[in-house]
């Protein structure tokens, strides 16, 4: 880990002094309190969103299709679990989330200022932040917009080391992140991948899904030093999990360099999964 350590050390003294490192900082808006108003009936401003036309065929389908807005459909008088979203458990109906939300819509107002960089990190943005690393146990976190934009980071932030101790010049292949990733990973960390090779900043090896033979193969076949394995905890297409303790035990293998990075679903047991570095 040591090693790592001073390679990021490294990226991040040649961004400082490139004058090109960035701190999020949080805002607090001072706005009074609002006080609840009340409506006789829609107002001239939102008549055009509620006053719509439907011929029948849709109404019907409408009240056919129509269901709560949590993780549970009705479908022909059965319940059914809907896991082609992100609210399968139905937590964003629960009354202490909503109330949370209404919270910061009352002091914060609706939608964001801004990118977080700019003017849209707010306080509760950096709680959030706290309370994820004290739940993973990490010093810190990085909250993302998306769990897409999440792994494309982590990916590029990877592949962009290279390029950083290589100044002024593009990394020779030596020098380069040795990417293994598995056969079945995310899009995201697949797009992740695709961007930091075309940028030369990394090369690229696919093993077979969850095989660690292939895997221990390519990885004493390859002559580049840095070397990132990595791979989903829990695989979305097949909903099968990763060979954790095998990818463990590849930080004892003697290799110089050696980074695994397990990208961690945050599960309702609160199971921890750590990241090895050696």
């Amino acid at each position: 880990m040591a090693q790592w350590d001073a390679l990021v050390d490294a990226a991040l003294g040649e961004l400082a002094s490139r004058s090109l490192l960035r701190a999020t900082r949080p805002i607090s808006l001072a706005l009074p309190p609002a006080p609840p108003e009340t409506f006789p009936g829609p107002g001239p401003w939102d008549r055009a969103a509620v006053e719509i036309r439907l011929d029948r065929a849709t109404l019907h389908q409408w009240l056919a299709e129509g269901g709560e807005a949590s993780g549970q459909e009705e479908e022909l008088g059965e319940k059914l679990i809907l896991f082609s979203g992100n609210d399968y458990m139905g937590l964003s109906s629960h009354p202490a989330v909503r109330e949370a939300a209404a919270k910061a819509a009352q002091e914060y107002g609706m939608g964001p200022r801004g990118s977080a960089l700019i003017c849209g990190y707010t306080t509760y943005h950096k709680l959030v932040e706290e309370s994820l690393a004290e739940l993973k146990k990490k010093e810190d976190c990085l909250l993302c917009p998306t769990g897409f934009s999440a792994n494309m980071a982590v990916m590029t932030a990877l592949g962009s080391i290279s390029s950083l101790l290589a100044v002024g010049r593009k990394p020779a292949k030596d020098e380069r992140i040795a990417i293994f990733s598995d056969a079945l990973n995310h899009a995201s960390i697949i797009d992740g991948i695709r961007l930091i090779e075309r940028q030369q900043e990394a090369v690229v090896f696919v093993y077979k899904h969850c095989d660690m033979s292939h895997l221990d193969f390519l990885l004493s076949s390859c002559s580049i030093k840095k070397k990132v394995v990595v791979t989903d905890s829990l695989f979305s297409m097949d909903g099968d999990f990763a060979p954790l303790p095998e990818l463990v035990e590849l930080r004892r293998k003697p290799m110089e360099h050696l980074f695994v990075v397990i990208m961690v679903v945050v599960y309702p047991s609160c199971l921890n999964v750590r990241v090895e570095l050696t």
